[in-house]
């Protein structure tokens, strides 16, 4: 019961060593720990750079072609409506907006069970699950003849769908180092951009095949659905759950894949669904900041996904024109997604990069409802829409900001589940706000995002100076368990470093508690090895050695 009682003080924050690999801490510590127990491992940065480019080839590779394919099967409804498929199915009113918002409704419903699934069922046999069931969903739209139809095959495409943004958020973390994590993040969430290109060709090449079984909205939805069924399988032969069982790294690079990942303090994973992380969760501010970001930026994304070729017709362009006209689009898309990842990562402070891109999709969307509908405005009516691939550049950077500053498994599932559930509310009131009876300027619902945007850009103030006060919080805590008031976040550094390796000092308000320095309550500081709490399976809140980062 000592073993066990020790594993609790750590929880709670308090001042915590493995000095034995038992089988009680292992249980409800992260598998790393099952796996390398109280080791400490030494690896060089070029070994470090190695382990990377092994996980990128694998791990990232594999993220970046499913997430494309998501993103591919959930944009093509638009390029399905501009090539007839309302008029097939006898869509009126309102009923196509449903239909694109039937799927994120359906994700919004599904959140708490992924949560769980996502914790307790491995990756391995999660993801092609997930992705054989959104493709079969995304085949079955071609055989929907009327509004039911379209509504039961898009509800089960959103229900698959639903673990995805979680699962690749939840792998990223526990696969790469916090300075890692925005570029990998956007190396997936990038394929927005991509996607919304093959969409656009891919639709206006299919739609050129002539075929009196099929329409040309008919065509679409299979090729798409059926390369995503196919894709199902590889996962399954080239995914791991996570570093112990990694098949391409060597049993000696194992550890040193673990150690690495010391200094995130967010853990590598854990198969123990813990209440008391998701209590915590909503026990504190910033997971309903975290809400608020996702759900106003994904209002506007929604509009993007599901009207963009509607807007783009609605300017005076033909249904093939409108669907190459979308490719510049997705390629801005492509382009600020990568640009504002690089200088979040170079910069350390994706508050600022979030809240600078907001700024060119208020702009566009100004535009869009100032200018006035007519030939000679067509340009800058099309320049205020591409203005709004901007919004694209905010998801990713939200993405790692929650994953960078959310630690324990069952908490990070439950904070991406979350995440994606306010992004489906964003997706479900976006496509709402246009109604049919507003084309072709849709000034109502443009006005609506517009103010959106603005809140968007407050919420981000609001949660930087959050996260500063929560980090003011923390150096406190260290204080009183005898650590130093100030940790530098060596995850954070583009160079590899120890965890443990600290500048010196001997001033506990200073950077560094030397030993028999004298701390809060006449106690006095042993030596402290920074990271011992790192594969625990501790919250942020629960690990003094945390570091928030804005």
């Amino acid at each position: 019961m000592a073993e066990k009682a020790s594993f609790d003080q750590a929880e709670k924050g308090g001042r915590h060593s493995i000095t034995q690999h038992d089988d009680i801490i292992a249980k409800h510590g992260d598998r790393a720990l099952a796996y390398i127990g109280d080791e400490r491992v030494t690896l060089t940065n070029e070994e470090n750079k190695l382990i990377r480019r092994k996980t990128d080839k694998v791990i990232l590779a594999i993220l970046v072609w499913v997430y494309f394919l998501q993103i591919l099967d959930k944009t093509v409804l638009g390029y399905g409506a501009t090539f007839g498929m309302i008029e097939s199915t006898g869509l009126v009113g309102d009923q196509y907006s449903m239909v694109g918002s039937i799927a994120p409704i359906a994700q919004l419903a599904w959140q708490p069970f992924s949560s769980f699934l996502i914790v307790k069922v491995p990756h391995r046999i999660l993801m092609p699950c997930l992705c054989f069931g959104w493709g079969l969903a995304q085949t079955c739209m071609a055989a929907a003849h009327n509004y039911p139809g379209l509504l039961a095959a898009r509800f089960f495409l959103g229900l698959f769908e639903a673990g995805c943004l979680p699962l690749f958020s939840i792998i990223t973390s526990q696969w790469f180092r916090r300075a890692e994590q925005p570029i990998r993040v956007a190396a997936w969430y990038s394929t927005n951009g991509l996607a919304t290109i093959a969409a656009s060709g891919l639709s206006y090449g299919l739609a050129h095949i002539d075929s009196s079984l099929v329409d040309s909205w008919q065509i679409i939805f299979l090729f798409v659905g059926l390369i995503t069924i196919v894709t199902a399988p590889f996962i399954y032969w080239k995914l791991d759950n996570d570093i112990p069982s990694a098949r391409f790294l060597t049993e000696e690079e194992k550890p040193k894949a673990i150690e690495r990942l010391r200094a995130n303090q967010t853990g590598t994973g854990s198969r123990e669904f813990k209440w008391s992380h998701v209590l915590e969760l909503f026990l504190e501010p910033k997971t309903y900041l975290w809400v608020g970001l996702a759900m106003l930026l994904n209002v506007g994304a929604s509009v993007t996904n599901t009207f963009g070729p509607l807007i783009i017709g609605g300017l005076g362009y033909d249904p093939y024109t409108t669907s190459l006209l979308n490719m510049p689009f997705g390629a801005l898309q492509w382009i600020i997604i990568i640009l504002a990842s690089l200088a979040a990562t170079k910069f350390k402070i994706k508050s600022a990069v979030l809240f600078v891109i907001v700024i060119p999709v208020i702009v566009g969307l100004a535009m869009l409802y100032t200018l006035p509908h007519t030939d000679s405005n067509q340009g800058g009516l099309l320049a205020g829409y591409y203005l709004l691939s901007f919004l694209f550049g905010g998801n990713p950077l939200i993405v790692a900001w929650i994953v960078a500053n959310t630690a324990g498994t069952t908490k990070k599932s439950a904070t991406m589940s979350l995440y994606n559930a306010a992004s489906s509310s964003g997706n479900i009131i976006g496509p709402l706000l246009f109604s049919s009876t507003d084309e072709p300027t849709y000034h109502p619902g443009l006005r609506a995002v517009l103010g959106i945007f603005v809140a968007l850009a407050a919420c981000t103030v609001l949660q930087a100076a959050n996260l500063m006060f929560l980090n003011r919080l923390q150096e406190r805590k260290r204080v009183k368990n005898g650590k130093p008031r100030y940790i530098k976040d060596r995850s954070m550094e583009d160079e590899y470093h120890d965890a443990d390796e600290q500048p010196d000092g001997d001033d506990v308000v200073g950077t560094g508690v030397a030993e028999g320095v004298e701390v809060e309550g006449g106690r006095r500081a042993s030596h402290v090895r920074i990271g011992e709490n790192a594969f625990l399976d501790l919250t942020d809140r629960q690990n003094d050695e945390f570091v928030y980062v804005y």
